[in-house]
């Protein structure tokens, strides 16, 4: 089915886009693979096109771009043409809003224009050994001393935790109140935060992730983002968004799979004829191909909803779920129908099944989505 149409200067922006992840990103990706972390410059490159913060307002240097549709397309032409690691999405759309959002205007000065231009990278670090997607689990801390606040514990699991140059911290502030949360802006350099490893992962293996550790690092209050023990209410708002986005690269990511898959069986020869004249291999691919083309006209029915600001957590719920389990069958049947080759890593296919899988468990595992589906049907 034909998608919802994008206007014409989206479309100039696409071509713009694959051209620019064909050529800045895709070369790169291999050796990205291989370190485990993107290249810094792969950042300062989308900066120099605009790619970076696009909703920002010009006088911090942003594009003024509020069409959440241009996100979408970067999020597809990477897909298709750049490199799954290179997450700038986390960067522009999961990450760097808070401060638009929740800044002060002398913030919104200081950090906006090097996140726009890649000189400065940013991450956010909530989750801890004990605590993912319960944040009243969270140990780490934070009491007021002075002018500054005193931040002591550690964080797990966080993208961009290397690269990363500002990092969006949540402590437990508020010693009675489990949802007692304030967001802090930790800078590289501040005496006693330290980074621990690069982690090793089984997929998006180019997209560094590490864990962190603050050990009384005094963080000045002018680096308080948002309300006091107001985080928690902070993150929540964000939640929609970042499963509309990952809905986005997941339906993404499973109609590559599908073409890389669609080709290799045209080309396979089993029993003297190509492998997609085999009624098994027609049958499974026509019914992905059909799960994926309904979930498309889902997800971008969901991004029409966000544009007018209506999209709300249970629909953004359904997205991910949704997007998230057909990825994980596209390339699932992927692997088995490249027989051997889907389990070699020069495969195309078999590194896509290692990157699809953190897909079922980030910004909220299926489990989690199914609750929250769930009480909205049932309680």
């Amino acid at each position: 089915m034909q998608r919802l149409p994008f206007e014409a200067e989206m479309d100039m922006f696409r071509d713009a886009a694959r051209q620019f992840f064909q050529k800045e990103i895709r070369p790169h990706s291999e050796r990205w693979r291989e370190a485990n972390i993107v290249d810094r410059e792969a950042f300062l490159k989308a900066g120099e096109q605009g790619y970076l913060c696009m909703w920002a307002d010009e006088q911090y240097g942003g594009l003024g771009l509020k069409d959440f549709r241009y996100e979408q397309i970067l999020i597809e032409e990477n897909t298709f043409h750049g490199d799954p690691g290179y997450f700038i999405t986390l960067h522009s759309r999961l990450v760097a809003p808070y401060i638009e959002h929740f800044g002060t205007d002398e913030q919104k000065e200081r950090f906006l224009p090097k996140l726009i231009s890649g000189e400065s990278i940013i991450a956010i670090a909530m989750t801890e050994p004990d605590a993912g997607s319960d944040l009243a689990g969270m140990k780490s801390r934070a009491v007021e001393s002075g002018e500054d606040w005193v931040l002591n514990g550690s964080k797990t699991y966080i993208s961009n935790g290397i690269n990363a140059d500002v990092i969006i911290v949540a402590a437990k502030t508020h010693a009675n109140n489990p949802h007692g949360i304030t967001l802090f802006l930790v800078e590289r350099g501040m005496e006693g935060f330290e980074r621990g490893r690069n982690l090793k992962k089984m997929g998006m293996k180019s997209q560094d992730t590490a864990e962190l550790f603050f050990e009384n690092v005094r963080i000045p209050k002018k680096n308080v983002l948002g309300q006091v023990h107001g985080g928690f209410y902070h993150l929540m708002q964000g939640l929609a968004e970042e499963r509309l986005i990952a809905a986005c690269g997941n339906i993404a990511a499973a109609q590559h799979a599908l073409r890389i898959t669609r080709e290799f069986v045209k080309e396979r020869k089993v029993f003297g004829e190509p492998l997609s004249r085999m009624q098994n291999t027609r049958f499974v691919l026509a019914a992905l191909d059909a799960e994926i083309d309904m979930a498309q006209c889902y997800v971008d029915r969901c991004v029409q909803v966000h544009n007018e600001g209506k999209l709300n957590s249970v629909d953004a719920a359904r997205a991910k779920l949704l997007t998230s389990e057909i990825n994980g069958r596209m390339v699932d049947a992927g692997v088995q129908l490249h027989g051997g080759a889907g389990y070699m890593e020069e495969y195309e296919i078999c590194r896509l099944y290692q990157d699809e899988r953190v897909h079922r468990i980030l910004a909220g595992t299926s489990e989690i989505m199914k609750e929250i589906i769930a009480r909205d049907i049932l309680d």
